[in-house]
């Protein structure tokens, strides 16, 4: 069994999310009550993964290349503002039972899409050549203590 690394745990979670809102787009003027779980489960699966990357891999990444001032880290906080004002545009729209959210949802992919590109081909593989098996654990451990309200709940009222 290969080890996991922050690259493969990473991208399968882009992955997954990817898949759910594919679903929510298939379904949203068919079965809204699927499209609508899915939606759901999209939007606290992404929002654990910002807080995921903004507590704890953010950090690390500073820590270990003195980046802390306008680095790729900085561009992916203000790109995570961007994703989360595009899920509240979506989530409004669902919220009202309104399928009409094309265009929210392209401007959502289009940001989605250049910040998964910058995390998996710089972030993640940068962590990964820079810590420790023991550090790796840590990183999990701690992704796995992050409480559910701080991505469980509505995109609008969530921090930061």
């Amino acid at each position: 069994m290969t080890q996991q690394t922050i690259t493969s745990h990473y991208e399968t979670d882009h992955d997954r999310l990817d898949n759910l809102f594919k679903e929510f787009q298939q379904y949203k003027r068919t079965d809204f009550a699927k499209a609508k779980e899915s939606f759901k489960q999209f939007m606290f699966g992404l929002q654990r993964h910002i807080v995921w990357e903004e507590d704890i891999l953010f950090p690390l990444f500073e820590r270990k290349t003195g980046m802390t001032q306008g680095g790729p880290t900085f561009v992916m906080r203000s790109e995570h503002r961007q994703i989360k004002n595009h899920l509240e545009s979506i989530h409004e729209k669902v919220k009202a039972r309104d399928p009409g959210s094309d265009d929210e949802e392209q401007l959502l992919l289009n940001v989605l899409f250049m910040h998964n590109q910058k995390e998996e081909n710089i972030l993640y593989p940068s962590i990964d050549r820079s810590v420790s098996q023991e550090e790796l654990n840590s990183i999990f451990s701690a992704m796995e203590k992050i409480p559910e309200e701080r991505y469980k709940s509505c995109c609008c009222n969530s921090a930061k």
